[in-house]
Parts: C-alpha cells; structure tokens; sequence
C-alpha cells in the first residue's frame, strides 16, 4: 500500500490537574507518586485476577499489593469495582503522520491503546524515495499542513521525539516501500544489484530501531515481491530478532495457498511469523477458515513463534482499488487513472471487476467511506450499488469513473466476512487483537470521511461484546492478547504486564459498561468505560477524558533506548 494512502512531555501535576484524580498532597516526600487503590488486577499474563493496589513511582509499577496505604502516595486513583489492566498494545496499525497532526492520539489512547506498532502492511513513512519527496513533501502539506522533514526513519524517530504523542510507538518498515525506494513502483523481478541495495536499506532500518518487516500482498508495489524476495529481507529483520508481519497474498480464494507462503518465508528466514488481519473473505470461502487456523496451528507447533491478530468487527477496509486487478495497478496513480481511461483497455478491467463482484454477491456489501475531493463526498456513507444507482451508471462505470475523478484517493468498508469465524478466530490461542486502523479524532483533520469504526473501537468491542456479552473468551484471556501476548511477540520489553519493575502504562476500565460506540453511519465516537489511561507513568485519560498529556515514548526494536 502506498504510503499516502495511509496518511512536550506533561508534569504529572499538571496532567493530573483538575481531572477528578483524588489528589492526596503534592508533597515531594511521599513514596509513591500514584497508587491505584481496589481494583481487580489483571496482570496481562493470563493468570486469574485479583482485588489488588498498584503503585507507581516516575515511570514504573513498584509495588502490587493488597491493602497499601494511600496515605504513601502523592495521587489516589479510587478503583474499587474496576477492571486495573497493563496498557493494550495495538500490534496492526496504520499509524505513522497522525502522531504529527494530532499527538494526542484520541482514538486509541482513550480504548485503552498505550503501544501502537505501525508501518503494516508493506507501507511505511521511511524509507522516502528519493523519486516521491516533493510529491509526498506537497502532498502533506496540502492534505495536513504538515512539513516531511524526514527521508529515512531515523528522521522519522527524530521529528516524533520533538512532538511527541500520547502513545508508545514502535514500526515495521514496509517491504513495498523498500522495494519502490530501489525499483520504483513496478512489476519486475529485482536483480542482485538490486536486491543487495534493498537489503542494505532493510538492514539501515533494523539498525534505526525497526521491530521487523511487512508486506501487502495485495498492493502495489508489495505485492510484487517474490517469494524469495521476502525472505531475503526477513533474514535480516531475523539477524535482529525481528519480525516477518504479512497482509497475504490472498484472504479469499487463495486463502491457504497465502497462508503456506507466510508459513515457507517464517521456516527459511527464520524471522516471526505475524499473519495480519487474518480472515476468510466473501462467502465462497468462509469454510477454508478452519483449514488456514490448522496450517498455522501446526507451523506453530513445528517452528514456534507464530501469530495472527484480527480486529473485532465482520467487515475490512481499504481502497476501492482494492477491486481493480493487480497489473492494472502498477505504478502511481497517475498510470493507473491512465489505463482506466484507455477505452482498449476497458473490457479486460472491467470483466476483472464484475467477476469480483460475484464474489462479493452485491455491491450494496460495500461502503464508500472516503474521498479527496468536496465534489464527490456526496457519496460517503453510501453504498457503491446506491451511489451507481444514483448516478444513473452501472456499479462498474461508476466506481472506475469516481477512482478517476479522486485520483485514485477512494476508502471503503467491505462487508465481508462471517460473524461466526470471527468468533472462531478471536477466541483462538494464537491470535491477538489488532485493530488494522489509524489514530484519528473527531475533530480537526483527522475527522474526514467515515472511517473504519474498528479505529476507535476495537478494543472495548472485545470486553464489552465478545467478552461480556458473548462470552467467548475470559476478561483475563482478551486483556493478555491485548497486552502481554502482543508485547512478547513484538519484544516490547517491560511493557504488557503489570508487575514490579514494568513500565506503568496502565488501564483503568469498567468491565460492566465499557463497549466501543463508533458505528458504520457515524465511526467517529470514543468508547464508554474506559476511565483511566497511564503511559510511563502520566495520566493520559483520567475519569474518560483526555488530559493533554504526551508522555508517550519511542520503542526502537521494541525497548526504550
């Protein structure tokens, strides 16, 4: 995926100021800076929960005990009849530039979210090419006037730590994104040269702090990459103990076959495994979902450190394009606008396409969420059969004319997948939450369009619905894939558990109200239930509101350095 399509630190007094903490005295010779007294500990290793009190010096748990004396402590924070859990860590995210437009990070931090590990899905912010600066570079400006000071990741780092955000953030490097920095945007085999330059930059990258690699296998450019490819820059995301994340090849049709090539490129580089998203998409293909969790299951069991993760919610997200065959891709999306404008190319794109839409069963399944352009947001919020309908065009004429017109800048929600295996799939030992979506705010320019609701909320989706009411895992079995399970898989080291010596990112919620509010017609809508937020220490959230604070902090290869 294209990288444009993803597009201070605080005192603890003055964050904790006027936000309804107990504040027990400020005096500078208390024990503790906070202690979280009466709550139901969930440690985030899996193990049953407990009525216990944690205490917090600077920026770590020091003590977890039952009956401490708050009186030892600057900060009360009353938790008696809540949920005390580490802070959730966000394995699949799209976030990168929304720390710079907005560093409070207010759709996540307010699930819960402490850690966000970007640059999924083959699309990363670094390496910049040299051949899209200025594109890039006017295309920020203009969309959030916001300046690309950075070409490499080291740059990126840099720029975050001058602004930073409210959440701990660690990144993979795309693989598409290496790949167009030596190749362009193309669909060829690469030479040794060539080869040897992307793996000095997967190297460059793994040394700057990068927890390991992705792909899109869907996308352009990723999905131009090989087999073999892949496993040449997994072996060097290996060498640091890093990891190989996927979108595979396929989720639909070829479901197994992408999920055998994951499994061959974790057996021959020797990097993790992490399968992103993991799904079966469009009815055809529901019934291969068993099948894909037994080959991960026993690659597993054969190779070991094998994951998936997968958001909470029936239906994707992506570009519009997403429907468009592959070749017809390739490029920028100039070349692409290009073909689709070429009238001897019409009849094969769009044969492609209808034959997609057979497997989707109607177009009224998908959503237009997004567009570039005033004079076409009229169609956000409705479906691509209506929106046709409407326009008076078929579903295809339609779609192709609207990519056009957007320049290839075109979101939608694809309601695609079963209900069940999504049960089936969140519930299984070896997946983890992740929500595949961006920090945004429902204010500013982070509020466009109608985004995924799975961006504010994946996280207490889980606890309310599928823990609460579904009741298809334990309380302790979704904080662990939520915390601890996700931060030993990415080396995010002291943070996912609550235990002395931990960093003390830390959520306070209510296990009998807390749920997401975000919906199809109207995502952007915080949570309910989610009543604290620590990071390092800082109260970030305090009695469901967000406080100002940016304690958040830089994990290269997963620690703080």
């Amino acid at each position: 995926m294209r990288r444009r399509d993803f597009i201070k630190h605080s005192a603890f007094t003055a964050a904790a100021a006027g936000t309804g903490l107990l504040l027990k005295g400020c005096s500078k010779s208390k024990e503790y800076d906070t202690i979280i007294s009466g709550g139901f500990v969930i440690d985030g290793s899996g193990a049953p929960g407990r009525d216990m009190d944690v205490a917090i010096k600077g920026d770590r748990v020091v003590a977890i005990e039952a009956g401490m004396d708050t009186g030892k402590a600057v900060t009360v924070i009353d938790a008696r009849g809540k949920a005390v859990s580490p802070g959730f860590v966000d394995p699949h995210t799209h976030t990168t530039i929304q720390l710079l437009v907005n560093p409070k990070a207010e759709s996540k931090i307010r699930q819960g979210v402490t850690t966000e590990i970007g640059g999924n899905c083959g699309g990363s912010w670094y390496p910049v090419a040299d051949a899209d600066f200025e594109e890039d570079r006017d295309s920020l400006k203009e969309r959030f006037d916001l300046d690309l000071t950075w070409r490499d990741l080291p740059g990126f780092f840099q720029r975050l730590e001058e602004t930073p955000s409210s959440m701990n953030y660690a990144t993979l490097v795309g693989n598409g994104t290496i790949r167009n920095a030596v190749m362009g945007p193309y669909d060829r085999p690469a030479t040794e040269d060539e080869m040897t330059r992307m793996k000095a930059l997967m190297r460059e990258c793994m040394e700057a702090g990068a927890v390991g690699l992705s792909s899109g296998l869907e996308y352009t450019p990723s999905g131009f990459a090989d087999t073999h490819e892949l496993i040449e820059l997994s072996k060097i995301a290996a060498e640091y103990g890093g990891i190989y994340a996927t979108h595979l090849r396929s989720e639909d049709a070829k479901l197994i076959e992408a999920v055998d090539e994951a499994i061959e490129i974790r057996r021959k580089s020797g990097a993790g495994l992490q399968i992103s998203h993991f799904k079966a998409a469009y009815p055809a293909n529901w019934d291969k979902i068993d099948t894909a969790i037994e080959h991960v299951a026993a690659a597993e069991k054969e190779l070991g450190n094998v994951l998936c993760d997968r958001y909470s919610y029936h239906a994707f997200s992506t570009g519009l394009s997403m429907f468009f065959p592959l070749w017809a891709r390739e490029g920028k999306s100039k070349d692409f606008v290009k073909r689709l404008k070429d009238p001897s190319l019409d009849s094969k794109i769009r044969s492609y396409v209808e034959e997609r839409g057979k497997t989707i069963g109607t177009w009224d399944k998908v959503l237009l969420s997004s567009v570039k352009t005033d004079a076409n947001k009229h169609v956000i919020g409705k479906t691509v059969l209506a929106a046709a309908n409407e326009a008076g065009k078929s579903n295809y004429e339609f779609m192709r004319d609207l990519i056009i017109a957007e320049e290839n800048n075109v979101s939608m929600i694809g309601f695609a997948m079963s209900e069940d295996n999504l049960k089936k799939v969140l519930a299984h030992p070896l997946v983890i939450i992740g929500s595949d979506g961006n920090s945004l705010a429902p204010y500013g320019p982070l509020s466009e369009g109608n985004p995924h609701p799975r961006s504010y909320g994946t996280f207490p989706r889980v606890l309310g619905r599928f823990v609460r009411e579904e009741k298809i895992m334990s309380l302790e079995t979704a904080v662990r894939k939520m915390s601890g399970l996700a931060a030993d898989k990415f080396h995010i080291a002291g943070r996912g558990y609550l235990k002395p010596g931990s960093f003390a990112d830390v959520v306070v919620f209510d296990p009998d109200t807390v749920i997401d509010k975000a919906e199809w017609a109207s995502p952007h809508q915080y949570p309910v239930g989610i009543e604290h937020v620590l990071v390092n220490g800082v109260p970030a959230v305090s009695e469901g509101e967000h406080t100002g604070a940016t304690s958040g902090r830089i994990l290269r290869n997963g620690a703080q350095v």
